[in-house]
């Protein structure tokens, strides 16, 4: 059967079961519970699940033997590297000033790797406040993601998104590019907003707070606005997709960059995933980072891993290189079995 689990606006757990729809279309997300995932090149799939509880958070450490297979990545070192020098040139000619660079790692994996088991995993080896897992293998969505990143969080009129940019293993170890960076993208999003919030309501609510998860420490801002009264999810996607922190600025050239300098498309990885519940007037969309998905080619599965930097001038492109495996570095030890779900830090 069709299941999901997803982090709530309260701070527990969402589980939902069952299919009623599945629809490509925003605009038939009217009524109900959906599951919501957004590739970062705009194909939406949406799930209507029919039996739909709420809880505390609680997950069982689950026996997990890890992901034996080889990795391979769509850009090797020296090919990151290069694409990190490239967009700094193309930053010296002005036609962009920040891109969000990233490759994805893929392994192939057997029939009976679970999702769910995975998603288990990362809820106790890697919790993170926006997690989701989605086992729905009938609309294509086998997704175990550990989510910082808060793309969306609708309440009602009143709409929240929470850009991280600056990544380090200690916050005495951020540099000026990371507090810059961060600056940047917040600038970007609250004009994102304003497209379809009311006049004067878009303000930022922090500016470069750090929080900490496993491994690692974040700057993160929140932009929040009230939405017009009559705009739509369709205008709110449009205006807002995809989420900033991961493509760049300005965001039409930082996209071009990334289509002509990515040589994979990034699927769920860098989208949105998550839910809306249209009943109450809810959503919680992340940004789909540190996120495991399978994809399938006849019979075999692939698992796959995204990981990537935002690129400015100020950028080394070593630092950037070795900023991509310390996102990646926990995650994939935890698939891979190398670290106990149960351990944390």
């Amino acid at each position: 059967m069709a299941w999901a689990r997803f982090s709530s606006l309260d701070g527990g757990i969402i589980e939902a079961s069952g299919i009623h729809a599945v629809t490509h279309d925003i605009d038939d997300v009217t009524s109900g519970f959906w599951a919501v995932v957004i590739t970062f090149e705009g194909d939406l799939t949406a799930v209507r699940m029919p039996s739909v509880s709420r809880r505390a958070s609680a997950t069982s450490v689950v026996d997990w033997t890890g992901v034996t297979g080889e990795w391979s990545a769509s850009l090797d070192d020296t090919a990151y590297v290069e694409g990190v020098e490239e967009i700094r040139e193309r930053i010296a000619r002005g036609t962009v000033y920040q891109v969000n660079l990233c490759r994805v790692l893929s392994c192939p994996i057997e029939p009976e790797v679970s999702v769910q088991q995975l998603g288990n995993v990362l809820a106790q080896g890697n919790p993170a406040p926006f997690a989701a897992t989605l086992d729905i293998p009938e609309a294509c969505l086998e997704i175990a993601c550990a989510s910082p990143e808060a793309y969306l969080v609708r309440r009602g009129r009143t709409v929240t998104s929470s850009p991280i940019k600056g990544t380090a293993p200690t916050v005495e170890q951020m540099l000026p590019k990371d507090y810059a960076e961060n600056v940047m993208i917040v600038d970007l999003v609250r004009n994102d907003l304003q497209h379809v919030c009311r006049p004067g309501t878009v303000r930022v609510d922090a500016l470069c707070r750090v929080e900490q998860h496993p491994g690692l420490v974040h700057l993160v801002s929140d932009v929040t606005g009230t939405l017009r009264d009559r705009a739509t999810w369709r205008e709110l996607l449009d205006a807002s997709f995809p989420p900033g922190s991961v493509s760049g600025t300005p965001k039409h050239t930082a996209l071009q960059a990334i289509a002509e300098l990515e040589p994979v498309p990034r699927g769920p990885y860098c989208g949105a995933i998550g839910w809306i519940d249209a009943d109450r007037d809810e959503a919680l969309l992340s940004v789909g980072i540190r996120t495991f998905w399978v994809d399938r080619d006849g019979p075999a599965r692939v698992l796959r891993f995204g990981t990537g930097a935002g690129i400015t001038w100020g950028s080394d492109a070593h630092g950037e290189l070795v900023e991509t495996e310390l996102k990646a570095k926990r995650l994939m030890a935890l698939a891979r079995g190398q670290v106990r779900p149960s351990a944390r830090g």
